[in-house]
């Protein structure tokens, strides 16, 4: 598949080879959504806790005697249907952690950098020359190359220049490859990446790894 390559001026500058199997996937909706759950649910922190009846201070005489009274029988005036008694089902600490297999994640970038294409909401350079990190020079970078304002910036390895240039530009953010993912690439309307970042991403994830690969490797 050819990208067509810009140069820092906004002008096309040539095209590019990359792989089908990494640009040309299909979109899988329902595997997306999947992923962006898991996502978000990693992101949960869990801490919340309330205290149930055992908990609460207090309430270690019984209200009234068992019998003879005519109203209900109570333990304690910490129970639920007590003001100031504990919570019935009360939330507790708790990991929302769901697990994300290696291949679902693969196919779903896969799917996700495939769309950008088809969408023709990528932009692909050369490299991003910014060694002074200045957040005009990434305004006036973004401005030529006609990117969109919610851009993701993604560069093959950290890019200290990169980095600082767009820290402080609103809806702009910059990763190396190895920790793209799903939910950024959703996040982000536009996609602004280097002919090195595409290479490193063919590397990654055009071929699924086989089984015991590292392992033979290894001995």
């Amino acid at each position: 598949m050819e990208l067509t390559i810009k140069g820092l001026n906004g002008q096309a500058a040539g095209t590019f080879q990359a792989s089908d199997a990494v640009f040309g996937a299909p979109l899988r909706q329902p595997l997306l959504y999947q992923l962006m759950v898991a996502y978000r649910a990693n992101q949960r922190v869990g801490t919340q806790s309330t205290k149930t009846r055992s908990e609460v201070s207090g309430g270690g005489r019984k209200p009234w005697r068992q019998k003879g009274t005519g109203r209900a029988r109570q333990g304690s005036t910490r129970s639920p249907q007590w003001r100031h008694g504990g919570v019935a089902h009360a939330p507790k600490p708790r990991s929302y952690r769901q697990a994300i297999p290696k291949e679902m994640r693969r196919q779903a970038l896969l799917s996700l950098l495939s769309e950008k294409v088809r969408r023709n909401s990528y932009t692909l350079v050369e490299q991003l020359a910014l060694p002074n990190g200045k957040t005009k020079e990434m305004g006036a970078l973004l401005k030529a190359l006609g990117v969109p304002r919610s851009c993701l910036v993604v560069t093959r390895t950290p890019d200290p220049g990169v980095v600082h240039a767009a820290r402080n530009l609103e809806r702009v953010r910059t990763l190396p490859v190895d920790t793209l993912n799903v939910l950024d690439l959703l996040t982000y309307d536009h996609l602004l990446l280097t002919t090195d970042a595409v290479r490193r991403i063919e590397e990654l994830w055009a071929q699924r790894p086989r089984r015991g690969a590292f392992a033979l490797a290894a001995s």
